[in-house]
């Protein structure tokens, strides 16, 4: 039986993913799902750089400001929902179009990965707080990277959370989060998934990245921190995101106000280092530059997705 046909738009943070899947979405009678672990949550826009009404041009858009932030959210749960999405979306008779940056929720779609979803073990997870704030988050990196080598390859050594997560789930099933992955992967992907990976000159992408955080603190970056520290009393996930824990660190008193802008641009500059070289990996990409005629690229991915049946849509 022949597998529908899923476009996937991915790429580094400040890469022109939100504009470029709209006009495809708009060409294509297309909706679109997100694959961006922070803009899941409710109340964090301005961080989190979401669509606003006006951009998103009447498209529809799911996975977005769906989660409260005292909430945990994981893989599994996205995977789950993402393709309830598509599934939706395809009895519409509307064409699936998912974008975004994170890899894993990527990952999940187009390998067919299911992860584990594991109840998590408070005791073991306070052990690893303890570790990481007695020892350094260095020494869980290393325990991580003796039970399982392979995964920590595609995680930085200041990704706390991803660390954790490779630990838990050792802990919990007796397996490695790869060797979870390699079972999963042995029945393949749901759909028949088209994957385009945008990318860009490095200086001119760290340009756009300066000038998207310089942006996002005029808009309200601060205030947006102050009032969701207001309204949830914790964040299991959702303060790890880039800029909103720079900006804890700078309302708590540990950085200056020009340390936290700066910290923010870096980290997002290596955020996006770590993207392009995780999207590299994939097989059968392709690639688009994010600095062509954005019509150019429209027209590639419509030719990719329509190939002889041009008149499909």
């Amino acid at each position: 039986m022949k597998k529908e046909k899923v476009i996937v738009i991915c790429g580094p943070t400040a890469s022109g993913k939100t504009k470029l899947s709209i006009e495809v979405a708009k060409k294509l009678n297309g909706e679109i799902v997100s694959a961006d672990s922070m803009q899941i949550y409710q109340d964090m826009t301005i961080g989190t750089a979401k669509p606003t009404s006006e951009e998103m041009q009447g498209i529809k858009h799911y996975l977005i400001d769906c989660v409260s932030p005292d909430t945990r959210y994981n893989v599994a749960e996205y995977k789950k929902e993402a393709i309830a999405a598509i599934e939706e979306i395809i009895k519409k008779g509307k064409t699936p179009i998912v974008v975004g940056g994170t890899g894993l929720y990527v990952n999940s779609l187009i390998y067919g990965i299911d992860y584990p979803e594991i109840e998590t073990d408070i005791k073991y997870r306070q052990m690893l707080e303890e570790i990481a704030e007695k020892e350094g988050l260095e020494k869980l990196y290393e325990k991580a990277e003796e039970i399982d080598p392979e995964a920590v390859k595609s995680i930085s050594v200041n990704d706390k959370k991803r660390i954790c997560r490779i630990l838990e789930i050792y802990h919990t099933t007796g397996k490695t989060k790869t060797e979870q992955e390699a079972i999963s992967r042995e029945n393949g992907p749901k759909y028949d998934y088209l994957v385009f990976g945008i990318k860009m000159d490095r200086e001119k992408l760290y340009h756009r990245i300066n000038k998207r955080v310089d942006i996002m603190l005029e808009d309200g970056l601060i205030e947006e921190v102050k009032q969701v520290l207001a309204k949830y009393k914790e964040f299991p996930t959702a303060m790890q995101g880039l800029g909103y824990k720079e900006v804890v660190e700078y309302l708590n008193g540990i950085t200056t106000k020009e340390e936290m802008i700066e910290k923010i641009k870096m980290e997002t500059r290596r955020y996006a280092k770590r993207q392009l070289t995780w999207f590299r990996r994939y097989e059968n990409m392709i690639w688009i530059d994010g600095l062509d005629d954005i019509q150019n690229n429209i027209n590639i991915i419509v030719e990719e997705y329509c190939g002889e049946e041009n008149t499909k849509k």
